[in-house]
C-alpha cells in the first residue's frame, strides 16, 4: 500500500458524557417540542434506523409528515420545496478531531470568534459549547427545517425579526417551552446548579451528548484489523483496502482514523434540487465559497467521514447518487460522470407533489461548465472487480452496533407528542 494505515481509534478522541445527559438528550432529539410548530424533531431527518439521515437525496423539512421514503408534504401547511442539501450522517461527529460542521463548514472552530466557535449569519453563542452541541442550535432557527415560517408560531416570528439570542429570542422561547414541561424541568434540575434557569445551551449540550454516545461507530471489522486481528477482514476486503490506500488514491482525502481530512474539495458533483440561491438562476450551490467568500473555494464541499458509509445512502452534498458504486465511479472519472448526469434517476427523490424540476442547475450549460472547471481530482481508471473490492472494504467500515443503535428511539417523549417510527423499504 502506498499510504500507511491509520492508528486505531482511541477513547481519548471522544468525550465521555454522563448517562443522565445522554438519556435526556435522547428524548430531546426525538421530541417535536423543540420545533416551532411542534411537528418535527431532530430525528425526523436524522433517524438511527435510517443511517442517522433519512434515506432520500433531499429532505423535506418543516411542513411534512412521515419519515424517509414515506415523508410527504402536509396539505394543511406544505413546504415550498425540498431542502437544498442532503441530510448528513451523524456518526462520530462527537470526536474531538472535528473542527467544522455542515457540508460547507459554515459552523467552525475559530479562535477569533466568541467562545471559539463561529456560527453562520447573525447568530452568536451566548455561552461556551462543544462544537457538536453548537451545531444542534442551528436547525432550531431554520425556517424550512424546524422553526417554521412567520405567522405560524412565536419561534418563527422571532427568527423573522432576527431576534435569535437574548431573553426574547427564538432560542429562549424554545428553552422556556422545555422548562415548562415538568418532566424536562425535573431532569434538568438534576444536572444544573440549584435555581439555575434552563438555557438553550443546556438543551444543545444534552443533544450533543446523546449524538456523541449513540452514534459513535468505532468497532468495525476495520477497527478490529487495526487493533491486530488479522482475520477481521476477508480477502476481498483486504484487496479493497490495498486499493483504497494505494492505487485508487482514496486516502488522499479520506485519511486518518475516521477516513476524512476534514478539508473541502471540488469533485464535480452534479447539482440537483432547488439550490442555495447562488448564481444567476439561484439554483446553484457554491459550497465553501459562500462561507469564505473566496473564489478558490467554489464548489468545494467537506470531505465526509466514511465510517458506516454503507448505511448512509444517498451520497454527495445533495444526494445525487443513490449507490456507493456510482459515487465511486464519479470519484474515478468526475468529468465524465458530470457530463452524463442527464436527469435525477441516479438520486432518490420520491414523488412529493412539490413544484419545479429537481435538476434546474444541470439544465444550465454555463453552470455545469463552471462545476466542471472547478474539478480538482484527476481520473483514476479501475476495473469493475477493483470497484467491487473497494465496496467490500467500505462495508468493513460498518460498526455492527449502528445497525440497531445503543439506545434506539424512545417509545414516548415527555411532551406527549408522537414519536413516529420510519418504515424501512427500498426505493
Amino acid at each position: 500500500m502506498a499510504a500507511d494505515l491509520p492508528e486505531p481509534v482511541s477513547n481519548d478522541g471522544f468525550p465521555a458524557p454522563t448517562a443522565s445527559s445522554v438519556l435526556l438528550g435522547r428524548d430531546l432529539f426525538f421530541d417535536p417540542l423543540l420545533s416551532g410548530n411542534r411537528n418535527i424533531a431532530c430525528a425526523s431527518c436524522h433517524h438511527p434506523d435510517l443511517g442517522t439521515s433519512d434515506s432520500v437525496s433531499l429532505s423535506i423539512g418543516e411542513g411534512a409528515t412521515g419519515f424517509g421514503l414515506t415523508r410527504r408534504p402536509d396539505p394543511a401547511n406544505p413546504p415550498v420545496s425540498r431542502l437544498p442539501r442532503n441530510a448528513p450522517a451523524l456518526y462520530n461527529l462527537g470526536a474531538y478531531e472535528f473542527t467544522s460542521m455542515f457540508h460547507d463548514g459554515r459552523l467552525m472552530r475559530d479562535p477569533s470568534a466568541r467562545f471559539g466557535i463561529r456560527l453562520p449569519g447573525n447568530a452568536d453563542l451566548e455561552r461556551p459549547l462543544p462544537l457538536l452541541a453548537a451545531q444542534a442550535l442551528l436547525p432550531l432557527i431554520a425556517d424550512n427545517e424546524m422553526a417554521g415560517h412567520p405567522g405560524e408560531n412565536p419561534v418563527a416570528d422571532a427568527v423573522e425579526r432576527d431576534q435569535i439570542t437574548g431573553p426574547d429570542g427564538a432560542w429562549q422561547i424554545i428553552a422556556d417551552r422545555v422548562a415548562a414541561n415538568p418532566d424536562y424541568a425535573q431532569r434538568f434540575a438534576w444536572l444544573l446548579k440549584p435555581d439555575e434557569p434552563l438555557h438553550i445551551t443546556h438543551i444543545a449540550k444534552a443533544i450533543g451528548d446523546f449524538i456523541t454516545f449513540e452514534f459513535r461507530a468505532t468497532n468495525s471489522p476495520f477497527d478490529r484489523f487495526l487493533a491486530g486481528d488479522i482475520e477481521a477482514l476477508t480477502n476481498t476486503q483486504l484487496r479493497g483496502m490495498s486499493l483504497f490506500y494505494g492505487k485508487a488514491q482514496c486516502v488522499t482525502c479520506h485519511s486518518g482514523a475516521l477516513q476524512t481530512d476534514h478539508g473541502f474539495h471540488a469533485i464535480g458533483m452534479p447539482q440537483i434540487g432547488p439550490g442555495k440561491g447562488h448564481g444567476l438562476s439561484g439554483h446553484a450551490d457554491h459550497g465553501r465559497a459562500n462561507v469564505t467568500l473566496d473564489g478558490v473555494d467554489m464548489y468545494r464541499f467537506r470531505t465526509p467521514s466514511l465510517r458506516n458509509v454503507a448505511l448512509t445512502a444517498p451520497y454527495g452534498h445533495n444526494g445525487a447518487y443513490s449507490t456507493l458504486r456510482d459515487m465511486i465511479r464519479h470519484h474515478l472519472d468526475p468529468a465524465t460522470m458530470l457530463a452524463e448526469y442527464s436527469d435525477t434517476s441516479l438520486a432518490i427523490l420520491p414523488e412529493t407533489g412539490l413544484a419545479g424540476p429537481e435538476d434546474p442547475a444541470m439544465q444550465d450549460y454555463d453552470e455545469v461548465l463552471a462545476i466542471f472547471a472547478a474539478i480538482e481530482i484527476a481520473p483514476t481508471p479501475l476495473n469493475d472487480r477493483e470497484i467491487d473490492a473497494i465496496i467490500a472494504f467500505l462495508d468493513a467500515l460498518t460498526d455492527p452496533i449502528s445497525l440497531t443503535g445503543r439506545l434506539g428511539a424512545p417509545e414516548t417523549v415527555p411532551s406527549g407528542l408522537p414519536v413516529e417510527k420510519p418504515v424501512k423499504s427500498s426505493f
